[in-house]
């Protein structure tokens, strides 16, 4: 227990240190002083630093923390449902389905209206954030359509795969036919970002996702039932096709807001669940869902700090950023795992 605390401290505390690096490091570099100031209200600070602050670094610090907590928890619910150790919050297709949607609305804006959607503004970014959520309840209302009639985790597994074929080959014919600047426009928002989301969308982002965590913990002892199988978990008075039920949608809702607002964040998903067992020794997720929720959000800032360091131009996509720490990360710990099989 005391290992837990000191880890889920630790964690904690790299947490603060990242949030404040990220209001501090970009193109120009803000005091802690003048932040703490403009942040709390102090002495009047510079009308720029200001505007950095509120309009930029605060928005996308708090979206990159909020994001990465969310995504890991999706992630943590898609291992333990399906018993996959490669099972990430984008399996089900719910992240293409947002794609999708985001496709029909950029790649079809210039051909139909003649203008870019990417130049309509604030518009455009609650077009975009609109279509990506239909996107995704669309697919999630099929997965869960499907999970009705389908009782083996594999197979639906399978069939929320072919689903993301199917949008990928759509988007791909919406691609051909539509004009170079909305294929830009698409491709960028493809790569990701935790700075897309400013002004009032970051108090709905925060607001959304500040319901949809807690809910998930609800969700604790479920999981650990299901982790022991379904026969034992029935033979306990689990109704499993509804807790499954409840999982998938929990874990859907949440990436479908988060691929909504941010775009689609590959590998923190993936790689955090893992990190987070190997680190804490244990599949409880009494343990574990307090564990990637820390861990997410600060493997997020970090990725995040890591695309806005001084001396790029702008910020590399977070996609690129998440997939080097996030691969590595992987790849060690079934490393590991593979060791200690031998070994015993």
């Amino acid at each position: 227990m005391k290992r837990y605390i000191l880890f889920l401290t630790l964690i904690f505390i790299s947490i603060l240190i990242f949030f404040l690096l990220n209001l501090i490091l970009g193109t120009i570099a803000i005091p802690v002083r003048s932040i703490w100031n403009i942040l709390f209200g102090g002495e009047e600070e510079s009308i720029i630093w200001q505007n950095i602050i509120w309009k930029s670094r605060f928005p996308q610090t708090i979206t990159a923390l909020f994001a990465g907590a969310g995504l890991s928890i999706s992630g943590l619910q898609m291992q333990t449902v399906f018993r996959n150790p490669l099972a990430g919050p984008s399996e089900l297709g719910i992240s293409s389905g947002a794609s999708l949607g985001v496709a029909f609305i950029i790649l079809l804006s210039g051909s139909i209206a003649g203008t870019a959607l990417s130049k309509l503004g604030f518009f455009g970014e609650v077009a975009i954030s609109a279509a990506a959520i239909a996107g995704a309840m669309a697919v999630m209302a099929i997965i869960i359509a499907i999970s009705q009639r389908v009782r083996g985790n594999v197979i639906l597994l399978i069939i929320g795969v072919m689903i993301g074929y199917i949008a990928t080959a759509i988007i791909g014919v919406l691609k051909f036919f539509s004009n170079d600047e909305d294929v830009r426009a698409y491709v960028i928002w493809g790569l990701g970002s935790f700075s897309k989301v400013s002004g009032n969308q970051v108090y709905s982002f925060v607001c959304i996702m500040i319901v949809l965590i807690p809910l998930s913990f609800l969700l604790i002892k479920t999981l650990n039932l299901m982790l022991l199988g379904e026969g034992y978990a029935r033979n306990l008075g689990l109704n499993v096709k509804r807790a499954r039920l409840s999982v998938i949608a929990c874990s859907c809702v949440i990436t479908a807001i988060v691929t909504a607002y941010c775009g689609p964040i590959v590998f923190l998903g993936l790689a955090v669940p893992h990190l987070c067992r190997t680190i804490f020794v244990s599949s409880d997720h009494r343990i574990l869902m307090p564990a990637v929720t820390l861990t997410g959000a600060s493997l997020a800032l970090l990725c995040n700090l890591i695309a806005r360091l001084p001396g790029f131009e702008g910020a590399l996509p977070i996609n690129s950023v998440t997939a080097l720490i996030g691969a590595p990360i992987v790849i060690s710990v079934l490393f590991g795992k593979r060791k200690n099989e031998i070994s015993e």
